[in-house]
């Protein structure tokens, strides 16, 4: 298995695309922490894992708040012994354009998206580098790479902050053998999108822009986020990996 005897945690990992990486990695034989808020969904996708012959533990996290970051490390270390892949998945969208965009929620969206994978490496980079290296995966967003103009300025802002977060870990601390890399998916097709996508000018409009033609699956970036944490990719070092269709390419 490509991640046996890894141990690795996902933030956002109690539903939709968090859990999709959480029982991929734990198919391929990792230990995975689902780092979450909500209790109730992430117990049972732990338990699910666990059914299905996997290893998971529920890890309580609010991504935003750095004693709940300091925790969550001293539960991993204290469980595991050890830790291999960090993946920063949680992020929310407060769809309001720039000219009605509320202070408060640009200030939600920055604290979730930009200071909670921040505060994550700050805190789980001694134990990447205790176990001689690893991996960290940070979620951003084809936003990261490129203006999109069915996306608000605030999304693609913090995605674009975690694109170069990304590339300036990968440079400071591959000298302790930890690579960091980045993904970037197209529309995602999550009951959340498919919600947002019954208008079928909209759905239209995003299917448009794939030159593939169909929207991403959460199997097509867990599979990214497997290649990521798995030494396949061992010499891949700050890279913004696109999981888009060839959206950016064109």
């Amino acid at each position: 298995m490509r991640l046996d005897g890894k141990v690795a945690l996902v933030t956002g990992g109690a539903q939709g695309l968090g859990a999709a990486i959480a029982r991929r990695f734990a198919e391929e034989g990792a230990l995975v922490f689902i780092a979450d808020m909500q209790a109730d969904l992430g117990t049972g996708t732990a338990a699910e894992i666990s059914a299905k012959g996997g290893k998971a533990h529920f890890l309580a996290l609010d991504v935003t708040q750095e004693e709940s970051w300091i925790a969550a490390r001293a539960r991993v270390e204290e469980t595991a012994g050890r830790f291999d892949v960090l993946v920063n998945n949680a992020g929310i969208n407060i769809r309001e354009p720039i000219e009605e965009m509320k202070v408060e929620n640009l200030d939600k969206m920055l604290a979730v998206n930009v200071r909670g994978p921040f505060l994550g490496i700050k805190h789980f980079l001694p134990l990447l580098r205790k176990s001689g290296g690893g991996s960290i995966i940070n979620m951003s967003s084809v936003c990261g790479l490129v203006g999109h103009r069915y996306t608000t300025e605030a999304y693609t802002l913090t995605k674009g902050a975690v694109t170069l977060l990304t590339k300036t870990v990968a440079v400071r601390y591959a000298k302790d053998k930890i690579r960091c890399n980045s993904i970037h998916p197209s529309t995602v097709d999550t009951p959340l999108v498919q919600e947002l996508l019954k208008n079928p000018e909209r759905r239209q409009e995003r299917l448009g822009e794939v030159p593939l033609g169909r929207l991403a699956t959460e199997a097509d970036v867990a599979n990214a986020a497997v290649f990521l944490a798995s030494d396949e990719a061992a010499f891949l070092n700050g890279v913004a990996l696109p999981v888009d269709g060839g959206t950016v390419a064109d």
